[in-house]
């Protein structure tokens, strides 16, 4: 319920102020991106946990705000307390998400922490392509394609990882739906 409440939290926090800024459609891509990046990334890296699917979108959003800092930094006010704003509320999640995993005795399969990360990825590498560059210089240009290069050669590879290895709880996830 913690992990959800704060799920919940940051998309409250970070998601509505990116969207009224840049607009629904972009957000709602940026945080889809995340979704299915937090749902490869797991399988391709730590398939035998539990994954629902938020946590990849959440930290996508965290991620294109730290985009949107990067790409619009000179016309924004606070952009530093910005940083600092989703370092901390990311750190503590990950420090939380750490003692989950690893000092913590869980009780049947963990959670998916991958899904964090790669949706963190997707929302740093699709936010600077789609979110609304205010004042856009040549080298952020260049900064576009690489991050769309990033994006596109990532997913490729979890999709072909996921085509290619089959997973390995067939069984249990066709027992699951019986």
């Amino acid at each position: 319920w913690v992990h959800l409440a704060f799920n919940l939290l940051v998309q409250m926090l970070v998601g509505l102020p990116l969207e009224m800024v840049h607009g629904s459609a972009r957000i709602g891509t940026v945080y889809l991106a995340g979704v299915l990046a937090g749902s490869l990334g797991t399988s391709v890296f730590d398939a035998d946990v539990y994954l629902v699917g938020a946590s990849g979108g959440v930290y996508a959003l965290l991620a294109a705000h730290l985009a949107n800092v990067l790409i619009n930094y000179n016309n924004m006010q606070f952009g530093i307390l910005r940083l600092l704003g989703v370092f901390f509320v990311a750190s503590a999640d990950v420090g939380f998400a750490i003692y989950d995993r690893y000092a913590h005795e869980t009780v049947g399969l963990p959670v998916s922490y991958v899904a964090h990360l790669t949706g963190a990825l997707a929302g740093l590498t699709l936010g600077l392509v789609v979110l609304k560059n205010f004042e856009q210089r040549l080298h952020e240009q260049l900064l576009w394609w690489v991050a769309l290069g990033v994006y596109a050669a990532c997913t490729l590879f979890a999709i072909l990882f996921n085509l290619f290895h089959p997973y390995p709880y067939v069984g249990v996830a066709q027992g699951l739906l019986l």
